[in-house]
């Protein structure tokens, strides 16, 4: 695990966030004290599928159309 000042930390922050990318943990001090860890987040095993969890497998191709009878009602036309 690799320690950096603050001031290294803010010079050299798009190389430390690289490490970090492949896996490197690395601890930001002040005056030699450990303040805070840059660690990389997980990957998830598998991409998110929408709506999975409520069992949607199937949308309809006309889904987005307008009802007609819908814009009946809205304009007071029924």
């Amino acid at each position: 695990m690799k320690q950096v000042s603050i001031y290294d930390a803010k010079t050299h922050l798009s190389s430390l966030v690289a490490l970090v990318a492949r896996g490197e943990e690395i601890v930001i001090a002040k005056n030699g004290l450990p303040l805070a860890k840059l660690v990389p987040l997980p990957n998830p095993l598998h991409p998110r599928r929408p709506a999975g969890a409520m069992g949607v497998t199937y949308i309809a191709p006309d889904f987005d159309e307008t009802d007609a009878d819908t814009v009946a009602d809205f304009n007071g036309d029924h």
